[in-house]
């Protein structure tokens, strides 16, 4: 008998042993996953912020110089778009 208390007495350590490393893998995971929506966040206020970079850029060229047809497409474009949007925006409240 001997044997068998030691034997219970060693897989009781083994399983507290498991039982600390879960709890500290969950805490770990916990930060882990705070560390990601932070990371998500600052993605999209970046992804905002390079938005509307993009959006100053393409107005400094059209107030700096003279559009060549390229440029003046891509604007077209682009006020299509808002107007588009606008339009969408309108359409669902009118709704």
């Amino acid at each position: 008998m001997p044997g068998l208390n030691e034997h219970i007495s060693h897989i009781n350590t083994k399983l507290q042993q498991l039982l600390r490393q879960y709890e500290l893998l969950q805490n770990e995971n916990i930060k882990q996953k705070q560390t990601i929506e932070v990371l998500q966040k600052q993605h999209h206020e970046f992804k905002n912020s390079l938005s509307d970079l993009q959006q100053q850029n393409l107005i400094l060229k059209v107030s700096a110089a003279p559009l060549n047809e390229a440029d003046k497409k891509e604007l077209e474009q682009k006020i299509n778009g808002y107007i588009r949007s606008i339009d969408k925006c309108i359409s669902s409240l009118a709704q």
